[in-house]
């Protein structure tokens, strides 16, 4: 019998799966890590951590399934999205460590972006048209300048081709293949504000204006065919890397999303909403993001996507520094002890500034409505209840640009809480469907590792892999609806009036 290794690098922690080829689990293996935060708004992570985390978690899931490595047909690979790395072409040891999505170094330099312009043009309009994406610290391009401006030596090693700049991804499959390839996939691209998504290249403006040379860049590849082979020093045989996606176009992938107008949202560090376009990159008007959902055989399939910076990293900060919680699962508790009813209290979880559709990296969270009368359980809720929230505001987005949701398809840790999965119902007046296995990111790379073997003739034939669990539906009074977003929305304005 054949299988897929998944391995799915996220923000907190390194995770492999062992599927067979139907999509289902054999093993599971995962190492969790700290991240470092030098400055205010600044989010760092050791790049051999992220190395070693994954080594270890995909021999963890080999040895867990008790089976050969040469059993593995291919690997897929889905990772944290935006984060940035330069590393030495040689030694494939990285200049600085890796600078992570969340981080706002550059927010300065964001907010004097807003002013300049390109061929006589706004930036704004310039990096909306080519990259689909916004004036904002979360994408790797400013990360990347920061780099080359503040790392000793790193402009002029860059310029004369000895450094390589990659996201998670090519990192990953720069050591896999011992320094064989230097690639990355057309959705990790997307990311970067450095890919044109309509003519799928580096953009050369754009490299010019952010003083990034071409030399550094990897080679963009189909989310599915071979991106090189892993070496056997590392799980024992070699194994061809024949999938790979950012995280939330991963998932997209693992809930099936295939056809326009189909809709996923992901609950894990932070929250991502993407739907499906199919060949129409949309230009939005609400400040989401066109994005590069997958590209199979030379073909682009485009999504729209909201993304919210915090979402399962506030119970972390629950847990870590409030010690409200033990374990994510109190959360539920917590829930129904309180039916839901949160006093009055509402919490604009803005740890790292608000995402979209405001884009203000300076805004800070907020807890407001608080009286003596409030109780853990309260607060608690009203921090889940503040991302269900934000998923409203993305949906309500959505439907401006003429792509409302009809049904949502919800994964990550957080949906295994059912009281969470019906109050999104609720709150977005939609049906929710969650599936068996709310893990679809790295099922998502399964799926497309093994199209790119040719274990799957079709991204179809790999839907099949997708099963239903649960479907929430939508049971609260309208009034009550309107009255708790309206309560949100005032909170919200509070916090950017603070900014």
């Amino acid at each position: 019998m054949s299988y897929i290794l998944a391995l799915d690098q996220g923000t907190s922690s390194s995770r492999a799966i062992v599927y067979t080829h139907a999509g289902e689990v054999v093993s599971v293996a995962q190492h969790p890590f700290d991240m470092t935060f030098p400055a205010d708004g600044w989010v760092e992570q050791d790049p051999e951590v992220l190395w070693q985390t994954t080594l270890q978690a995909g021999r963890d899931a080999i040895a867990g399934a008790e089976i050969s490595a040469e059993s593995i047909s291919c690997i897929g690979i889905t990772n944290q999205r935006e984060t940035t790395l330069l590393w030495d072409r040689e030694t494939g040891r990285c200049v600085y460590n890796a600078i992570v999505w969340q981080d706002r170094r550059t927010a300065d330099r964001c907010e004097h972006m807003q002013n300049d312009a390109l061929g006589g043009r706004p930036l704004e309009a310039v990096l909306a048209e080519r990259t689909g994406l916004v004036i904002d610290p979360y994408f790797s391009a400013t990360k990347l300048a920061w780099l080359l401006r503040n790392v000793a030596e790193t402009r002029h090693r860059a310029e004369h081709g000895d450094l390589c700049f990659g996201t998670v991804d090519s990192f990953l499959i720069w050591r896999l293949t011992k320094g064989g390839a230097h690639v990355t996939d057309a959705t990790n691209a997307s990311r970067t504000q450095l890919f044109d998504i309509h003519r799928q290249v580096w953009c050369e403006e754009l490299m010019d204006y952010f003083e990034v040379p071409l030399t550094v860049m990897p080679q963009v590849c189909d989310s599915a065919g071979l991106f090189g082979v892993a070496d056997a020093e590392w799980f024992g045989a070699e194994i061809p890397i024949t999938g790979v996606a950012g995280d939330q176009q991963a998932a997209l992938v693992g809930q099936g999303c295939f056809r326009p107008g189909m809709t996923k949202s992901t609950y894990g560090t932070g929250c991502f909403v993407m739907t499906n376009t199919g060949s129409d990159a949309l230009t939005s008007n609400e400040k989401l993001l066109t994005t590069v959902a997958y590209r199979v055989d030379g073909a682009t399939t485009y999504a729209l996507e909201g993304s919210i910076f915090v979402a399962g990293v506030a119970l972390k900060w629950l847990r870590d520094q409030l010690g409200l919680i033990d374990d994510p699962a109190d959360t539920e508790t917590a829930w129904r002890e309180t039916g839901g009813d949160t006093g009055g209290v509402f919490v604009v979880p803005a740890f790292t500034g608000l995402g979209a559709p405001y884009w203000q990296p300076a805004v800070r969270g907020l807890i407001t409505g608080l009286t003596l009368d409030s109780t853990r359980a309260q607060l608690i809720t009203a921090f889940l209840q503040g991302i269900v929230f934000q998923t409203e505001e993305l949906a309500s987005a959505m439907a401006n640009d003429g792509a409302a949701i009809k049904t949502l398809r919800v994964d990550g840790g957080m949906v295994v809480n059912d009281a969470l999965c019906q109050f999104i119902a609720d709150v977005l007046d939609a049906p929710v469907e969650r599936p068996t296995n709310t893990e679809t990111t790295a099922l998502g790379a399964a799926m497309l590792a093994g199209l790119g073997q040719g274990i799957y003739a079709s991204l179809d034939g790999a839907a099949q892999a997708w099963h239903g669990q649960a479907a929430f539906h939508p049971n609260m009074d309208q009034a009550h609806r309107v009255e708790l977003l309206r309560g949100y929305l005032r909170a919200v304005n509070q916090a950017l009036t603070d900014a």
